[in-house]
């Protein structure tokens, strides 16, 4: 993950593999730029009243949350976490 991406992130949580969630929490006062940027860089599929964002990037699904945590589905190791982040972020 590049420096620039992690003046975004407070935290990850979560294991990778198969079948886990990772959750993404992002800085509070960085989390309107990094939607911005991401609504800008992934497929955006469904929105619930600007509080539910689930979007696409490439093959994998996440969704974001106002309160600032993004929710990835299926991601199998952190290189490709931390890949993903870098492209959605910059």
């Amino acid at each position: 993950m590049s420096s620039a991406v992690a003046d975004y992130i407070a935290r990850i949580e979560g294991t990778c593999g198969a079948e886990s969630d990772i959750i993404v929490v992002l800085k509070f006062d960085k989390k309107d730029q990094a939607l911005e940027k991401i609504l800008k860089n992934a497929t955006l599929k469904n929105k619930i009243a600007d509080i539910i964002y689930d979007l696409t990037y490439e093959k994998y699904s996440f969704r974001f949350y106002a309160s600032g945590k993004i929710i990835f589905r299926g991601i199998k190791n952190k290189q490709i976490l931390n890949q993903i982040l870098d492209n959605l972020l910059l």
